[in-house]
């Protein structure tokens, strides 16, 4: 058991230090940056879309829906309504 642990630090160390290498350059910043934001918005912590002007949400899930979530004070498309803890972001991920 104790091969495996060392064999999965090990594999993780690897991609850590071969992303952190791809990234350091322009070109390889731009080869992962796609995948980086398609994970970002799968994972809820980057939005699909910024909201714009004129955005109206019936809930939460209409903004997620959407793409816009999570929503800031201020941005279109806030309503206290949807900010549960009362924090200034409604829609927060979970």
């Amino acid at each position: 058991m104790g091969s495996l642990k060392v064999l999965v630090a090990a594999a993780a160390a690897g991609l850590i230090v071969g992303g952190g290498s791809i990234a350091i350059t322009p070109s390889g910043r731009q080869a992962i940056l796609p995948s980086a934001n398609r994970a970002g918005v799968a994972l809820g912590m980057r939005r699909a879309r910024l909201p714009r002007p004129g955005d109206h949400w019936r809930g939460c899930n209409d903004a997620r829906a959407a793409g816009t979530a999570p929503i800031y004070n201020g941005e279109p498309g806030y309503s206290w309504r949807m900010d549960g803890d009362g924090d200034g972001v409604a829609c927060e991920s979970y």
